[in-house]
């Protein structure tokens, strides 16, 4: 695919993301495709297509913006920012995101979020972050209550 298309993929994908339309979002990936970020490891297309439901369902306040977007014939890159308040604390979160894709026939084949996890910590959980947010064992904490609640919320809605 033309570097343009990829391009507008990604354009499409943050745009539904901001209007928390999942299924245009979901849309965006391969059948094959792939997902990692500091707390979804590993996350096959099913599962994705699954994260991106349940965090749009449930992030009530949250918005998005997104920037920087750059693409050739195979991958791109996005910079975003999700501002939301975490549910689990109540504590407001401002996460800076860099995106990077590989892409296969104009959709998404590799999508890969980076940020910096002990800054996210610091904002979730407050104190608790501050003072153990750095560790593997609380960011392990971390995952391992992450995808409950991914494959919790698959099974409630049948994914």
């Amino acid at each position: 695919m033309s570097a343009e298309q990829n391009k507008n993929t990604i354009i499409e994908f943050y745009s539904a993301f901001q209007n928390k339309d999942y299924k245009t979002m979901q849309q965006c990936y391969a059948d094959e495709a792939n997902f990692n970020d500091a707390v979804f490891i590993d996350l096959n297309a099913i599962q994705v297509k699954a994260m991106w439901e349940m965090l749009c369902k449930r992030g009530k306040d949250l918005t998005l913006e997104y920037s920087n977007i750059t693409a050739d014939e195979t991958s791109g890159t996005a910079a975003w920012i999700a501002t939301y308040t975490f549910s689990t604390t109540g504590k407001k979160v401002i996460n800076k995101i860099e995106a990077k894709f590989k892409f296969k026939d104009g959709r998404i084949m590799q999508h890969t979020d980076a940020f910096d996890f002990y800054i996210w910590a610091k904002q979730a959980f407050g104190i608790t972050g501050f003072l153990i947010g750095w560790t593997n064992f609380f960011k392990g904490k971390v995952q391992a209550k992450a995808n409950q609640n991914l494959i919790t919320f698959m099974n409630r809605n049948g994914n």
